[in-house]
């Protein structure tokens, strides 16, 4: 990607940086020339991974606590030129169970790194990505940033509060925000152990195992998946965008893709695996908003960027880093 050098010398905090997106745009911002810290609490079943910033791994700095230690956020974000908040509770299933770990870590610990911000670094720049679930079922398609909000699920509802923490700070206190909805996002450095969430890659990893991929219902529900490198760019243009600052900006796919050819095009990547019809279990079901794929023209005329990886191509690539990686992914449920 082509950033006109925009990073280079920067500092950048990335929560949860240890995870799927966050490790990725830590590499990303690094190989971009900045200066990386990565905030991480490893809870125990998330996608927090060491391994995941093996290529960087000299050259970033990893503090492990949690984005709800306020002490901790206030120090930590000092000096920063970007804070990329990545850090949060994303197990749809267990948000229909146990509401309090979404509403604690997503909508404290965002109020935490804000007050933080206000407080000690006023000038920074602060990313956010959410969900493209804080719509909820379509209302039309695509989906643009005007439609309505009508989540589903508490994880999806406790992103949409933490997102309207963010522009109230952005614009009650100055501190310059840029929101992201992010759509199913597949590729390297994702967690492998269950399948509460990320389902793209999910099917990777039975594919890979030779074991059935489960296609709930009639399998043509429609959804936009995006793969990681791409969404990385969108995140790192986005926060150079002056345009984009305070504004809610769609990151997915505009070209959808039923579950069907998905599990397809997975197995005919790995070349191994099959697939099957299976009902949906009362928690997916409840959680089902139906067809979803995104509008991308605002973040296209905003920020300049569009996906442009095709699906067969990013999941080769998922399926070879995972083949290659598979000892530093693969294990019981954590």
């Amino acid at each position: 990607m082509d950033l006109g050098g925009g990073f280079r010398g920067a500092r950048a905090l990335v929560t949860g940086g240890l995870g799927f997106t966050g490790s990725n745009l830590a590499i990303g911002l690094v190989e971009a020339g900045a200066d990386v810290t990565i905030v991480d609490a490893m809870i125990p079943g998330y996608a927090g991974n060491l391994f995941n910033i093996a290529p960087i791994e000299s050259r970033v700095t990893v503090n492990f606590c949690d984005v709800r230690d306020a002490n901790a956020m206030n120090y930590l974000v000092r000096g920063h030129d970007y804070v990329f908040h990545l850090a949060g509770q994303v197990d749809h299933i267990l948000s229909l169970s146990d509401p309090f770990p979404d509403i604690d870590i997503n909508i404290k610990g965002t109020a935490v790194v804000m007050e933080a911000l206000r407080r000690h670094n006023p000038s920074a720049k602060l990313i956010y990505t959410g969900t493209r679930g804080q719509y909820g079922p379509a209302v039309s398609l695509p989906v643009n940033e005007e439609a309505p909000t009508h989540p589903k699920g508490i994880y999806e509802i406790s992103n949409l509060t933490a997102e309207k923490i963010i522009q109230v700070y952005n614009d009650a206190h100055g501190i310059a925000a840029v929101l992201l909805r992010l759509t199913n996002i597949y590729g390297p450095r994702a967690q492998m152990k269950h399948p509460r969430y990320g389902v793209a890659n999910w099917f990777v990893r039975l594919a890979l195992d030779d074991e059935a991929i489960k296609v709930f219902g009639d399998g043509r529900i429609l959804r936009d998946f995006l793969y990681i490198d791409d969404a990385v760019e969108a995140i790192m243009m986005s926060a150079l965008a002056p345009s984009a600052v305070g504004e809610v900006l769609n990151v997915g796919v505009d070209k959808p893709t039923d579950f069907v050819e998905l599990a397809e095009t997975i197995i005919d990547v790995a070349g191994s695996g099959r697939w099957g019809y299976a009902p949906f279990s009362p928690e997916r079901e409840a959680q089902e908003p139906g067809d979803f794929y995104s509008d991308i023209g605002k973040i296209g005329r905003l920020v300049g960027w569009a996906p442009r990886t095709a699906l067969a191509d990013g999941l080769r690539q998922t399926v070879e880093f995972y083949r290659a990686h598979k000892a530093h992914y693969w294990g019981k449920d954590a």
